[in-house]
Formats: C-alpha cells, structure tokens, sequence
C-alpha cells in the first residue's frame, strides 16, 4: 500500500508543534556515603590541625615488688598531624535572553543549572576526600589540596605484589603493585590487623565491581528464595564477621580498585567555609552565581581503620 495521491501529511506541513516532554530525566549519580556518613567539624585555618595518642602495648610481666619505691613510666607525646584545606567551587551563568526564554521543563535556566552545579560540587567533594592524592600547601599560583583518604590509611593495608603502603600522614600515597581479584581472606585479614590495632570498623564502602565480588564470599554461601515474592537474595548488605558487623556500602566516587574498611567515627570533614552560594557582579547580559566550600580530611587515627588495595 502507497499513500494516496495529494494526501498532505506530516511530511509536508510546516506548522506542527514540536512533542518536547516537559520532564528532564537525569540519572547522574548524586550520593555521596562517606562525606554523609563522616562527622563535620569547624576548621579555622587553612592548615587545619589535631593530636592522636595510642597506648602502649600490654605488658604482661608488670609485677612489683611489694614494698618496693615506685619507678617512674617514660611519657609518650601525642602525634600532631595536619591537613590543608581545599576550595571547591562552581560557576555557572546564563544570558538574560535565555532566562527570558520558556524552557521545557525548567521556569527558569539560570535556577536550573544552580541546581545541577550544587549537585556536582557535592559529588567533587566527595571524591577528593576518598581520593589517593596528598595534600598540598599551595601559593599565589597554586591551588590548596586536601589528602585524601588514600593518603591516610597505612597501618592496616593489604596490597598487591610490589605495592607499599604510605607513610600515613598525608604526605605520600604509597607504592602501585600489581592487581589482584577481592578475596575474603584479605577482608578478614585487615579486619584482624584493625582489631589487633584498636578500632572497631563498622562500615566497608567499595565500588561496583567490588561490591559484585563481595557478594560472591563463601560467607554468603546461603542464598536465600523468597517463593511468594519469587525473589533471589544474592547480596551481602550487612557483613557479619569475627570482628564485628559491618555495612557495606558502594561508592561511586571512591578509588575502584579498592575496598576501604572504615571505623566512621574516627574521620570528619573540617569546614572553613561551609557550602554556600554568592552572587557574582554583574558585566554585561548574563547572571554569574560562585557556589563555593572549603574543606579538609581529618583522620583522627587511620590505625582504627583498613584498605584493601590494588584490586582486578
């Protein structure tokens, strides 16, 4: 069958309305579990500073003589350690023509793209803190760096074949070895090491790929079938181990050849300047808004947690 002859349809007229849905659909991941998840606390400098201490090891031969005159214990300082404070920021601007504009599924573009720029700054904040990346003082032509996370956590690591550990104090971030598959022997290992340490993890965040291999640990080997919901619970969610109970959560933002076993309370996000939004002035037909934070990692004792590192 042909069309018949001088039928005018759609492909002939000019007029039609365009069909443009009045919904913005966006699936862009906005979570953001550790920088959540972590304590937030006030920094009032640039270099942002705090003190650890630890005990010393038990002694099990500490045994006077009754009577005897007291020795005196040699004291032990505590550790200072630093950080530097980073200024994340986002800028968007609009025309005034395009603000004037109706737009499908936004009133306004300018309000639209503050709202999208908000998101992003919250997501780049978020991986700097979990990045392996040191810390740096900056100057006039240099931008203050935060370390991240993968600069901290030396004490209880285990990586690959020819891979280091940091120093442990923001200034390095250890040495690449080779990769290696997620393996249950490795979790249990560092959260013995954690344990033996002093901390008490709660929580392991580890990307999709992770995740999918720590579903598949022989101490999930149970699968359990829901006949009335015909569902198969294939998932580790909660890891209940010698050591303790601890949530796994995924992270999108964080090193994904990596599996982090984190003690929440012993890290925090010091804030300079919490987020906020300043106008910018005005140069000519646009609209200019600064949406800016600053911030820092503290790692108020990076023994009381873990990393797995160098992971397929």
């Amino acid at each position: 069958m042909t069309q018949p002859a001088d039928s005018f349809s759609t492909y002939d007229a000019i007029g039609n309305r365009e069909d443009l849905a009045n919904i913005i659909y966006d699936i862009s991941p906005t979570d953001t579990p550790f920088m959540s998840g972590i304590a937030k606390v006030t920094a009032s400098a640039t270099l942002h500073e705090w003190q650890t201490d630890s005990l010393a090891t038990a002694n099990p031969n500490n045994a006077v003589i009754e009577g005897d005159d007291a020795t005196t214990d040699a004291g032990t300082p505590t550790v200072r350690l630093n950080n530097q404070s980073q200024i994340s920021d986002k800028v968007p601007r609009v025309t005034g023509t395009q603000r004037a504009i109706d737009s499908a599924g936004r009133a306004d573009e300018f309000a639209y793209q503050i709202m999208k720029a908000a998101k992003e700054l919250k997501t780049d904040v978020e991986s700097a803190l979990l990045a392996d990346k040191i810390k740096v003082v900056g100057n006039d032509s240099t931008a203050r760096e935060t370390a991240g996370i993968g600069s901290w956590i030396a004490t209880n690591i285990d990586f690959g074949v020819g891979g280091s550990a940091p120093t442990g104090d923001g200034t390095d971030v250890g040495t690449t070895g080779t990769n290696r598959a997620f393996t249950e022997a490795q979790l249990t290992g560092v959260l013995e090491a954690c344990y033996n340490s002093g901390g008490n993890p709660d929580m392991i965040m580890v990307g999709a790929t992770q995740k999918s291999a720590l579903s598949g640990f022989t101490g999930n080997a149970t699968r359990n079938i829901n006949s009335g919901e015909k569902k198969l619970v294939n998932a580790i969610n909660v890891y209940v181990g010698d050591f303790g109970d601890l949530v796994v959560v995924p992270n999108r933002f964080q090193e994904q050849d990596e599996a982090l076993i984190l003690e929440m309370d012993m890290w925090a996000m010091a804030v300079l300047r919490d987020f906020q939004e300043d106008d910018l002035a005005k140069t000519g037909d646009t609209d200019r808004k600064q949406l800016i934070v600053e911030y820092t990692l503290e790692s108020r004792n990076e023994a009381a947690s873990g990393s797995i590192r160098d992971l397929t």
